[in-house]
């Protein structure tokens, strides 16, 4: 497996020598609003109030799992914070100078952030217009 770097040499201006972190981000066009969701639902056969259980847990599961396994391979343990005033640098800063500043994973933090952008919904008269004709 090639490092970030090495695979997108070409598209990066320059890189440091020392990472202290790495947030990538990134946008799927077709799904980052509610039709295009509703749609990427749709072409897989999810049902849209189906969306949680058969789409976002199992992918969430999966990615747990893999954080776990990270941090079991490196001797690192998953923090969790659910509070947004405390600070996470000062979280990796009190590891650091646990475990010393070697090289290596640090510390796996766990957040859950709410995404209210996407929320399934029926309007009940619409569908009561349909039903009574």
């Amino acid at each position: 497996m090639k490092l970030l770097t090495e695979r997108y040499h070409a598209d990066l201006p320059g890189a440091l020598s020392c990472y202290d972190r790495m947030i990538i981000t990134g946008t799927l066009p077709g799904a980052c609003y509610a039709g295009g969701m509703t749609s990427f639902l749709n072409s897989r056969h999810i049902k849209i109030f189906d969306y949680a259980k058969v789409f976002a847990d199992p992918l969430r599961e999966r990615i747990r799992k893999c954080a776990h396994e990270l941090a079991e391979a490196h001797g690192v343990s998953i923090e969790h914070v659910n509070k947004p005033h405390i600070r996470k640098e000062d979280l990796v800063a009190r590891v650091i100078e646990q475990r010393g500043g070697h090289p290596g994973l640090v510390h796996i933090l766990s957040a859950m952030e709410a995404c209210p952008a996407y929320v399934p919904w029926h309007d009940k008269n619409w569908l009561f217009q349909i039903s009574s004709g």
